[in-house]
C-alpha cells in the first residue's frame, strides 16, 4: 500500500468552506448513501484514511497539517483551528463536514488529496466516506489492537465437508462468495504435500506404499502423527524461525568473521521436537537469563537476541554500534512477536500507527541494559578471527559435560572450547533517552521501560525488565501475540497469512481475509497452553488443507489469488528444502541432527572476492568433504556478506535482519541451478548407479526414480516420454561423454557400466528439473 501523504494542508478554510457549503449541501445529501448496509470504520474507512490521508493528518504531530487529525474521533469531530465555525467531520451530516466537502469539490485548488500528492480517491471510496459520515461516523479501535474473542462457529449449507472448526469458517466464506471447495487431493500428492510441510523431506516409497494400502478411516491422521513425531519435524519448523531470528554463522559488517552461534540453532530444533509451549519458547528466548531458577538451557535460548550483526572493526564509535544492536533487538521484537512496524517510530512518531517516538524508546529500554560494551580501541583487536572471538560477551561456555547432560541436544563434535553469545544485563540500570531524529548521541527526554498504550499498557506489577516484557507479551489481554503467531503458521501451510502482511498488523497492513477464523484460532491456541504442535495438526487435518490444487477457469477468475481457499495453494518449496529433496530422493542425505554449519559445493572465488580485511576462517571458502556435503540445507554455512548463492537464487534469507516472510520468485536462474548445480548432478549419478544395480527393466528403474523424486507414479504418457529419451541418449552417448558426465561430485563411483550410468543419470536429471519435483502440489 502507498505511504505517500497529502502534501497540502487543510488551509484557507474560511471562504472556501462557506463556498463549498452553500453550493454543495444539497448535492452532498443526494450523492451520499448509494451503498447498502453498515459501513465499517475498521474494514472500509480506516484503510482509505491510512493510505491517503494519515501521512498529513495522522499520529505524527510533527507532520500534521492544519492541526487536523483524522485517526482519532475526538480530534476529527472538533472545530477546525483556522475556522472554529467548521468541523472536519460532523457525525450524520456530510454536508457540514469539511472533510467530505474537500474530497468532493470540483475545484482542483481545494481538492483533497491535492494533485501534487499523486494520490486520488476513487468514486467508490468517496461514497463510502460519505455513507460512513451519514451513518454517524463511528470510530472503532484498530481491529488488531482489540483482544480477540472466540466467536461461535458459523453455520454452513454443506455440513458434510468440514472436518474441523477451521473448515466451517472457510466454507462459510466460500458460500457467501458463491464458491465451493475442491475435492480432496489424490493420496500420492496429499502425502507429498504433508511430508514436505511437516518435515521438509519427501516421503520414501515405503511410506507411500503403506499410506496407499491403508484404507482405514484414520489412515491420514496416522501418517500426520508419524510425521509430527519425526526428528525432521523440528528441523523443518526451525527453518522459518531462523529467518525471524536473523541467524547466521558470521558477524556481518565489513570484517564478517566466524561465530559459533549454532548451539542456539540446535536448541530451536530441540524445542520444536520437544513441543515446549510457545509461551516458554518465547519467554526463554527473551529472558531466559532472568528466570528465577533458570538453567543453562534457558540461558542458551537467549542467543535469539544476540544473533544480530556485530562489528569487529577498529576505530569505530562503540556507543553508535551498541545503539544499533539494541535497535535491532527492539525492532525484531516488534516485527516478529507483535506484528507491528515499531521501527517506523525510531526517528519520529509513527506516521500511521498510534505509537509515539517516546513509546518506541520505552520499548527500546527493555533491551538497553545488556552488558555488551567492548573495550575501546583504535586498532584491530588481535583476538579478531581467533577462537576467543567466536562469541561476544555476555557469553556462555558449553562443556563436554553439558553436551552429555543438561544440553544433550547440542551436537558438540569435539573437545574444543565451545562458546555462544547470550544475554546478560548490567548490575546497574543504564539510562534510556529518546534519541532525537534517531541519532545515537542526540539525547532527548529520559524514559523508563514501557509499552505502547494503544496495544496494552504495561502492568505496573510486572518487573521492568525483559522478563516483565515477556509477561506483558503473554498477558491474556494482549491483542497481538497469539494472532501474530497463528497467522505466521497459517502462512507456512497455506502460502499466505490470513493477514497477508504477516509483519504488519498496523494501519498500513492488509486486513484479515477471515477475521473471525484468525481470532478463533488465536484464542483456541492460548486456551490450549500455547501448544504449537497441536496448532499445526489442526491446520493439516482440515479439509481446507487437504483439497486438490486443480483450478478451473471459473475459480481462477473468481479468486485469482486464492484468498478464499477453494483450492489448495501451489508454490515452490523453500530453498533449503530444494536441496533436501535432491539429497533425500537420491539416498545421499546425511540425517544427522544439529552441529556446526557446513560448506557444500559453491563456485570458486566468491568469498575471496568479497573479503574486506582480516585473516580469519572466512577469508577463503574451504569446502567440506565426505558426509558433511550431504547435510540438510538448513545447516549450510551462512556468511552474511556472501550468502550461499544457490539458496539466494531460490529466495533464501541473507539473515541481515528479521524476516517473517520470504519472497517467492520464478527466474531462469533457478532452472539453471537445477540443471547445473554439482549437488543435483551428483545426486542424479548416485541414484542412477543404485538403480542400475537392480535387475529390473528400464521402465521400472525410471518409474522408481520418478516416484522417489516426484512422489507419485508417472502416467503412461510421462513414462513413455522418459523411456524414449533414455533410448535417444543411449544412442547418442559416447565413452568420452560418459566419462566426463559421471565424474561430477565427490561421492565414490559405483562399479557399473559408465555409459549406462551416464544415460540414466541424464534421465534422472531431467526428472529433477520438472517443476513438480520442487513444488508443493
Amino acid at each position: 500500500m502507498r505511504r505517500v501523504g497529502w502534501q497540502m494542508a487543510f488551509c484557507g478554510l474560511g471562504w472556501a468552506a462557506l463556498l463549498l457549503f452553500s453550493c454543495g449541501e444539497k448535492a452532498a445529501e443526494q450523492e451520499v448513501g448509494s451503498f447498502d448496509g453498515e459501513v465499517s470504520y475498521n474494514f472500509d474507512i480506516r484503510p482509505i484514511l491510512s493510505d491517503k490521508c494519515l501521512a498529513c493528518h495522522g499520529p505524527d504531530a510533527n507532520k500534521r497539517e492544519a492541526g487536523l487529525r483524522l485517526d482519532i474521533a475526538e480530534d476529527a469531530y472538533k472545530a477546525l483551528k483556522e475556522n472554529p465555525g467548521m468541523h472536519g467531520i460532523v457525525p450524520g451530516k456530510p454536508a457540514l463536514s469539511e472533510v467530505y466537502l474537500r474530497i468532493t469539490t470540483s475545484d482542483t485548488s481545494l481538492l483533497m488529496p491535492p494533485k501534487s500528492s499523486n494520490l486520488r480517491l476513487t468514486g467508490e471510496e468517496v461514497e463510502l466516506i460519505g455513507k460512513w459520515i451519514k451513518q454517524g461516523a463511528k470510530y472503532e479501535k484498530h481491529w488488531a489492537f482489540v483482544a480477540p474473542k472466540k466467536s461461535q462457529l458459523p453455520k454452513v449449507k454443506d455440513e458434510s465437508w468440514p472436518k474441523n472448526e477451521i473448515d466451517r469458517f472457510i466454507l462459510a466464506m466460500q458460500e457467501r462468495k458463491g464458491l465451493s471447495p475442491n475435492p480432496e487431493a489424490d493420496r500420492e500428492r496429499l502425502l507429498k504435500r504433508l511430508s514436505l510441510d511437516l518435515t521438509g523431506l519427501p516421503p520414501d516409497i515405503t511410506m507411500m506404499d503403506d499410506f496407499l494400502a491403508d484404507q482405514s478411516p484414520k489412515a491420514y491422521e496416522k501418517v500426520v502423527d508419524k510425521l509430527l513425531a519425526s526428528p525432521a519435524y523440528g528441523e523443518r519448523m526451525a527453518l522459518p524461525w531462523l529467518d525471524v531470528a536473523r541467524y547466521s554463522d558470521s558477524y556481518g559488517y565489513q570484517m564478517d568473521n566466524f561465530r559459533t552461534q549454532w548451539p542456539w540453532r540446535d536448541w530451536v530444533i530441540h524445542a520444536f521436537n520437544k513441543n515446549i509451549s510457545y509461551k516458554d519458547f518465547i519467554t526463554w528466548q527473551l529472558a531466559g537469563d532472568l528466570i528465577p531458577g533458570g538453567g543453562k538451557e534457558q540461558l542458551l535460548a537467549t542467543g535469539f537476541n544476540r544473533n544480530h550483526k556485530i562489528t569487529e572493526e577498529g576505530a569505530v564509535d562503540e556507543e553508535e554500534y551498541r545503539i544499533s544492536y539494541v535497535t535491532d533487538r527492539s525492532d525484531t521484537f516488534g516485527k516478529a512477536l507483535l506484528g507491528v512496524t515499531m521501527e517506523c517510530a525510531h526517528c519520529h512518531d509513527h506516521k500511521y500507527d498510534p505509537v509515539t517516538q517516546k513509546e518506541y524508546f520505552q520499548m527500546f529500554s527493555f533491551f538497553n541494559n545488556v552488558n555488551e560494551m567492548r573495550a575501546v580501541y583504535t586498532a584491530i583487536d588481535p583476538s579478531v578471527g581467533k577462537p576467543e572471538a567466536y562469541a561476544k560477551k555476555p557469553m556462555m561456555e558449553i562443556t563436554d559435560a553439558d553436551a552429555k547432560g543438561i544440553l544433550d541436544f547440542v551436537n558438540k563434535q569435539d573437545t574444543a572450547r565451545l562458546i555462544v553469545s547470550v544475554m546478560g544485563d548490567l548490575d546497574s540500570l543504564r539510562k534510556t533517552y529518546v534519541l532525537q531524529r534517531g541519532i545515537f548521541n542526540s539525547y532527548g527526554e529520559e524514559v523508563q521501560a514501557g509499552t505502547p498504550r494503544s496495544i496494552l499498557p504495561f502492568d505496573p506489577e510486572y518487573p521492568k525488565n525483559r522478563l516483565g516484557l515477556a509477561k506483558w507479551l503473554f498477558d491474556k489481554r494482549n491483542p497481538l501475540t497469539a494472532r501474530v503467531f497463528v497467522n505466521r503458521m497459517w502462512q507456512e501451510f497455506f502460502g499466505r497469512g490470513i493477514v497477508k502482511t504477516v509483519g504488519d498488523f498496523g494501519m498500513q497492513g492488509e486486513l484479515p481475509t477471515h477475521p473471525a477464523l484468525l481470532d478463533w484460532l488465536a484464542v483456541d491456541f492460548a486456551e490450549h497452553n500455547w501448544d504449537m504442535k497441536r496448532l499445526v495438526k489442526q491446520m493439516v487435518m482440515s479439509a481446507t488443507y487437504r483439497q486438490s490444487v486443480v483450478v478451473n477457469a471459473d475459480k481462477r477468475n473468481a479468486d485469482p489469488e486464492n484468498i478464499y481457499l477453494a483450492r489448495s495453494p501451489r508454490y515452490r518449496i523453500p530453498a533449503e528444502f530444494v536441496k533436501d529433496v535432491v539429497l533425500a530422493s537420491s539416498g545421499l542425505l546425511n540425517r544427522q541432527i544439529g552441529g556446526p554449519s557446513v560448506k557444500p559445493y559453491q563456485p570458486e572465488g566468491l568469498w575471496e572476492g568479497a573479503t574486506a580485511g582480516g585473516d580469519g576462517l572466512l577469508s577463503v571458502y574451504r569446502q567440506d568433504h565426505g558426509p558433511d556435503l550431504y547435510r540438510r540445507g538448513m545447516y549450510t554455512f551462512v556468511k552474511r556478506t556472501v550468502p550461499p548463492p544457490s539458496m539466494a537464487i531460490f529466495d533464501a534469507s541473507n539473515r541481515d535482519l528479521c524476516e517473517v516472510s520470504r519472497q517467492k520468485t520464478n527466474t531462469p536462474l533457478q532452472a539453471l541451478v537445477m540443471m547445473n548445480d554439482p549437488a543435483v548432478l551428483e545426486a542424479s549419478r548416485v541414484l542412477a548407479a543404485r538403480l542400475l544395480q537392480e535387475k529390473k527393466p528400464v521402465e521400472d528403474k525410471i518409474t522408481k526414480a520418478f516416484r522417489q523424486i516426484v512422489c507419485r507414479k508417472p502416467t503412461a504418457r510421462e513414462l513413455a516420454v522418459l523411456v524414449e529419451y533414455y533410448a535417444e541418449e543411449q544412442k547418442a552417448m559416447t565413452d568420452a561423454k560418459a566419462a566426463k558426465s559421471v565424474m561430477l561430485g565427490e561421492y565414490p563411483l559405483s562399479k557399473v557400466d559408465r555409459k549406462q550410468l551416464a544415460v540414466l543419470m541424464r534421465v534422472i536429471s531431467t526428472i529433477y528439473n520438472l517443476e513438480e519435483a520442487i513444488t508443493k502440489t
